[in-house]
């Protein structure tokens, strides 16, 4: 089963960085995991949040965040449209189901006949 992350949005904030406080490295990406293998895809309900700071190349944890980076989060994620996490079915498992239901008419038929 393999796993893809998808970028949903990523945003450059003005904000003081908690660790450097410089005010020009901060970025905001928010990502969403999609297993997937033969038969079907289907996107995780949780989506990842992550704040890096290009200056001192750290990533910033919620712990360190301060008020202003907590509200520029909460515009922030609003913004990220995250992918359906329903089911979507491959071709494969669309051909199983149609064989299989071929193989039980052809049992039905045989033990009326």
């Amino acid at each position: 089963m393999e796993t893809t992350k998808h970028i949903l949005h990523t945003a450059k904030i003005n904000n003081n960085c908690p660790e450097c406080f410089a005010n020009n490295g901060l970025e905001f990406t928010f990502s969403q995991k999609e297993k997937e293998n033969k038969f079907y895809s289907q996107a995780s309900k949780e989506i990842e949040e992550v704040l890096y700071c290009h200056n001192c190349q750290q990533t910033i944890y919620p712990v360190n965040w301060t008020d202003d980076i907590e509200r520029v989060y909460a515009y922030q994620r609003k913004l990220a449209k995250p992918i359906s996490t329903m089911i979507k079915v491959k071709p494969l498992l669309y051909g199983i189901i149609f064989f299989d239901a071929i193989v039980l008419a052809a049992i039905i038929y045989y033990l009326n006949s």
